[in-house]
């Protein structure tokens, strides 16, 4: 099995910023990209990032240049800085792991950008 736990979310001011961390567990041999999905209210979820095990990244447009994703293969570890964050960033992070070909999903993690 896999566990991934998700941390650092909450609430944060409109302009702040704040770190996310998903570090993975248990059976994760052939662990490649690592990445971060986000749910709003009433929208389906969609890409905010992701991370090859080589370190290559791919952003989402409304998030580039706001956004850094970063992993630590050592603690099987994916990090994700959102600075600038603005009311559009509202919604449950989910993070997100590739294993042999196959996505393992966090439980999700709450983030409320307050304007």
């Amino acid at each position: 099995q896999v566990q991934l736990v998700e941390s650092g979310g909450g609430l944060v001011q409109a302009g702040g910023s704040l770190r996310l961390s998903c570090a993975a567990s248990g059976i994760i041999f052939g662990l490649n990209a690592m990445g971060w999905y986000r749910q709003a209210p009433g929208k389906q979820r969609e890409l905010v990032a992701t991370i090859t095990n080589a370190g290559r990244t791919n952003y989402a447009d409304s998030v580039k240049g706001r956004s850094t994703i970063s992993r630590d293969n050592a603690k099987n570890t994916v990090y994700l800085q959102m600075n600038s964050l603005k009311s559009d960033d509202t919604g449950v992070y989910y993070c997100d792991v590739q294993i042999l070909g196959m996505d393992y999903w966090g439980k999700g993690i709450l983030v409320t950008v307050s304007s």
